[in-house]
């Protein structure tokens, strides 16, 4: 007698290959075509800062939400008068294809996704800085004097507090969230999340990172693999989720979009792992085809400087640079700007990347 498969296998089964044929195909893309072929840009909000008669405008594209520039885009306008901000929000990676390939006319490019904004600089595509800029970064937030660091911000895993229903202990290491996740499969199915590093680039970025830090990130992977979790473009997606209860984790979120009390208060965990946190830094550069040149290094001589990022810290919680958190929080490890982040775009090293991620995403 031939048995009749279960229907709930079959549906598990089918999803299993409809999402091995997708991952497949987005490591055959990455492998088949040039790093810097365009996608049309992703527009996922913009807006116009400053008077409507404004004679001159900045157009700045970022990955960063409107939110969090604007205190500081806001105390740069009211001190110019002739000066309009136009702020567009776009994915890392679609920001990079835009100004890399589509060739598009923009005045400041701010991105979480710091190797792709050194390949930006390191193939001629961004103007030297002004001295002032420049000299307001230490040596490891700044590449030659194209791109400077803007902030620093943590990678953190958020929880939700009934994850941890029962009294268990909060993961302090990822050993620990290893055990957590091994130990509750049927309370994390299907609700954990973390980037999907074949279409973020600053997911890439902190998994490659992760990597080459410790082996025990591909073990953590293959356990968030066998439990079906969910990746993502951004991190404001996987944080809505959470606080939805449609998962119970995300993995690898910016912490400057979480702050602690708050979080805290509305039953969640905000966790900075103690092995170790990889900490990014947000960039700036000016394109070399920008409109307005003089206008967006002189906005971001104001980002740069101590009342930029007071603003930022004030009325944000963005982190500014500061190398002293980093004797105060030993456990926070800052991605430099050096040439390891552009060795990790290689496109063979990438495409090597993600076939051995998409081996740990489909752990039966």
């Amino acid at each position: 007698m031939t048995a009749v498969p279960d229907a709930a296998a079959s549906r598990d089964e089918l999803k299993r290959l409809m999402r091995t044929g997708l991952q497949l195909l987005a490591a055959a893309t990455i492998f088949l075509m040039p790093l810097d072929q365009a996608q049309a840009m992703t527009i996922e909000a913009e807006r116009r800062f400053g008077p409507a008669s404004a004679p001159n405008e900045i157009r700045i594209v970022s990955s960063t939400d409107i939110e969090v520039f604007q205190p500081v885009i806001e105390g740069y306008v009211r001190e110019h008068p002739a000066v309009a901000i136009h702020y567009i929000v776009s994915p890392s990676q679609g920001l990079y294809d835009a100004v890399a390939t589509e060739k598009e006319r923009f005045d400041l490019v701010i991105s979480s996704a710091m190797d792709l904004q050194m390949k930006l600089a390191n193939d001629g595509l961004a103007q030297p800085l002004h001295e002032e800029i420049i000299a307001a970064r230490p040596p490891w937030a700044r590449w030659q004097d194209r791109l400077v660091g803007v902030a620093q911000e943590p990678a953190v895993v958020l929880l939700a507090d009934e994850a941890l229903a029962g009294g268990m202990p909060l993961p302090g290491t990822r050993r620990d969230l290893i055990n957590l996740l091994r130990d509750n499969p049927e309370r994390f199915r299907g609700r954990i999340g973390t980037y999907d590093p074949a279409v973020a680039g600053v997911g890439y970025m902190f998994a490659a990172q992760d990597a080459r830090m410790s082996d025990t990130f591909w073990r953590l992977a293959e356990v968030m693999g066998r439990l079906d979790a969910k990746l993502y473009c951004c991190s404001g997606e996987m944080i809505t989720d959470v606080q939805t209860k449609k998962i119970l984790m995300a993995y690898n979120v910016l912490g400057s979009y979480l702050p602690r009390d708050k979080m805290e208060r509305e039953g969640f965990e905000v966790i900075e792992l103690q092995d170790f946190t990889i900490t990014l830094l947000r960039t700036a550069l000016v394109p070399a085809n920008a409109r307005q040149p003089g206008l967006a290094q002189d906005f971001l001589a104001f980002l740069v400087s101590p009342e930029g990022q007071n603003l930022l810290t004030e009325r944000t919680g963005l982190p500014p640079i500061d190398p002293g958190v980093y004797a105060e929080r030993p456990h926070l490890r800052p991605i430099r700007l050096d040439p390891g982040l552009l060795a990790q775009l290689d496109k063979l090293t990438r495409a090597r990347f993600l076939e051995e991620w998409n081996a740990a995403m489909e752990q039966p």
